[in-house]
């Protein structure tokens, strides 16, 4: 159990470093977009690749069921977490270094992400109600994502388009350290930028980065199946809760960042956006490639209870957290804490169910009765 610990950890590492460099590359090739379309698109698809590759291989490794339940606890985990813990993190980062007594973030920003989130989730609610996920529930769900991106970008402002231009392709920074200690430590952009950043040298480090994301993701799922061993409960616990923030943490230290700088907008909008990203196409395409290989997923009772309740918390938590950001004049301390309340009750929630706890049964049992008058 402590060996699956900690290489949960090295993950957690290798997939912020990796992702560092991934980001890189795509905010270079998406560095005409205005930043509230690029914390919505390229920097969300960026720092929500783990989601994307967990859930490829917990349905690969695991199969059919397991690997669903496991797939679709980890995308749901992590819009949960992304939904609560990034934003709370940004607020009592910004508040505790000085930089601002509260966050504001535009009302159109959180209007436009937050309404589009909520309208995938009553998607997937309503197209994964059965007992079986076929080819097309994944067609469906990358649809809503294509339609989603296509709209941003058809709605971006037109003088803020392309305004950066080409002008940086042969702009040059001093990377320090040598070659070997970089690949050594992960850290890629030097490796790939030090004679200047272009479209070639972009597109290198983006698959590179993929190769190395994909690799430590593999790893990530082995090690939370051997932790729920050790635990004693079924994988999809470990997923919706270990998992899921593990995947998270360069979503976190995105948001992070441009909280830092100041692009409390960009923060918000990369939560949301990756948010609608994994529900949409971190679970959409390997559900499309698993049954296009394998055939239909039949679930089982148990996975279909878990999976239900899973989506309803999922739904709920996020209306609430839309109205905790919509209302109100910016958002400081008291939200961030509450945001933080919200999801260690989900946690233990989550535990409670893991345990067989009767309570856990019983708030279980009411969130599919509510979802009963839904469907």
């Amino acid at each position: 159990m402590i060996i699956s610990i900690l290489l949960i950890l090295l993950c957690c590492v290798i997939i912020w470093r990796a992702s560092d460099g991934f980001e890189a590359a795509s905010e270079y090739l998406g560095r005409n977009l205005n930043d509230g379309v690029r914390g919505a698109t390229i920097n969300a698809i960026g720092s929500s690749m783990p989601e994307l590759f967990t859930t490829l291989w917990f349905l690969f490794a695991l199969h059919d069921k397991d690997g669903f339940a496991s797939g679709i606890g980890t995308t749901a985990g992590s819009a949960i977490f992304n939904g609560m813990i990034i934003p709370a993190v940004v607020i009592l980062a910004v508040i505790g270094y000085g930089l601002a007594k509260r966050i504001s973030v535009s009302k159109k920003v959180i209007l436009r992400d937050g309404l589009s989130l909520i309208a995938a989730e009553f998607i997937l609610i309503f197209l994964i109600s059965g007992s079986t996920i076929e080819w097309w529930h994944g067609l469906i769900l990358m649809a809503v994502y294509g339609i989603y991106v296509t709209v941003m970008l058809r709605t971006m402002s037109g003088n803020e388009e392309g305004e950066d231009d080409d002008e940086d392709d042969d702009e040059e920074e001093d990377y320090g350290g040598s070659t070997l200690q970089n690949l050594l430590t992960l850290n890629l952009e030097p490796v790939f930028f030090k004679n200047g950043i272009t479209g070639g040298s972009a597109w290198a480090l983006l698959l590179v980065s993929m190769v190395i994301i994909g690799a430590s993701c593999a790893l990530l799922v082995y090690s939370c199946e051997d932790l729920a061993l050790g635990m004693g409960i079924n994988t999809y616990f470990v997923a919706v809760v270990i998992a899921s923030a593990a995947t998270s943490v360069p979503d976190t230290i995105l948001s992070y960042r441009d909280a830092m700088a100041g692009e409390y907008d960009d923060a918000v909008a990369n939560a949301l956006g990756s948010n609608i990203f994994d529900i949409c196409f971190a679970l959409g395409f390997p559900v499309f490639v698993y049954t296009l290989i394998y055939g239909p997923i039949e679930m089982s009772p148990a996975t279909i209870v878990n999976i239900t309740e899973l989506r309803g918390l999922l739904l709920v938590l996020t209306v609430f957290a839309f109205f905790i950001y919509f209302i109100g004049q910016g958002m400081g301390r008291l939200k961030a804490y509450l945001l933080l309340t919200i999801y260690i009750g989900f946690t233990v929630f989550i535990m409670g169910k893991a345990y067989g706890a009767q309570w856990a049964i019983e708030i279980g049992a009411g969130i599919r009765d509510a979802l009963g008058f839904i469907l």
